[in-house]
């Protein structure tokens, strides 16, 4: 069977009077890029305490950070947006519940996309965290309190800043992973560009146009966050703690 291929699709008004599919997609992008970013700030601020907590000498603290750890990262992506659509709902008070339920689109599925995203993703930030401040050489602590100060003072002037310019290039990859991963939105009635690429296919029945829009947005948002956090890995660089080969390498 020969499939009709018609680019001019997008130049063709869609259903719901908002202008052209072309437009129609951009918005989508917008709303994709509006989640991720609030989904981001959530995860770096929540993953960048967890993961510093897990590495203090304080085993019950320790203990507290493994545990947000396991439950987040061992639930699917799907279930837990799922959960926060449906399910949290029902277990606030009843008031705040209805309340919830009554927030008219998008907003109604886009808060809990946010919150899904950015606790989904903070436990992956966590783990570069970790896995940055473990990588430091123990005389960087000793340091710090060798000069009188606190552990709150170390981590925060000492070891964190170090930290952060170490992780910054799988932290990239996390920030990409928001992106794509705002996809799972449409599950909730969230239209990003995913879900207005489908819809877009069930009006016009042009599936590989809006699909292959939609790729190539993705692609072209993606390459702009890689060579922008390219730049900010060789601004914040520290001689001798990572290489370019191994920047390049982590993406």
């Amino acid at each position: 069977m020969n499939y009709n291929w018609n680019w001019g699709i997008f130049l063709a008004a869609e259903p719901g009077g908002t202008g052209t599919y072309l437009k129609y997609l951009v918005v989508g992008l917008g709303w994709t890029l509006v989640t991720a970013l609030a989904a981001w700030v959530i995860a770096l601020a929540i993953g960048s305490v967890v993961g510093t907590l897990r590495t203090t000498p304080m085993p019950w603290v320790v203990r507290l950070g493994n545990a947000y750890v396991e439950i987040f990262r061992n639930v699917p992506l799907i279930v837990q947006m799922f959960l926060w659509f449906f399910v949290m709902p029902e277990l606030l008070p009843k008031a705040l519940g209805d309340w919830v339920k009554q927030v008219p689109p998008p907003w109604g599925s886009y808060i809990p996309a946010v919150l899904c995203l950015g606790l989904y993703t903070s436990v992956r930030v966590a783990e570069q965290v970790k896995a940055g401040i473990n990588s430091l050489s123990r005389g960087q602590g000793m340091a710090g309190t060798a000069l009188g100060l606190t552990l709150g003072q170390t981590y925060r002037f000492v070891l964190l800043p170090m930290a952060f310019r170490i992780v910054l290039p799988p932290l990239t990859s996390e920030f990409m992973n928001v992106i794509k991963n705002s996809s799972v939105a449409l599950t909730i009635g969230l239209l990003e560009l995913t879900g207005r690429a489908r819809a877009m296919q069930e009006f016009s029945f042009k599936v590989f146009e809006a699909f292959a829009a939609a790729t190539v947005i993705y692609l072209l948002t993606n390459l702009v966050v890689v060579f922008a956090m390219r730049a900010l890995e060789r601004k914040v660089r520290v001689p001798g703690m990572i290489s370019a080969s191994s920047s390049a390498g982590a993406h």
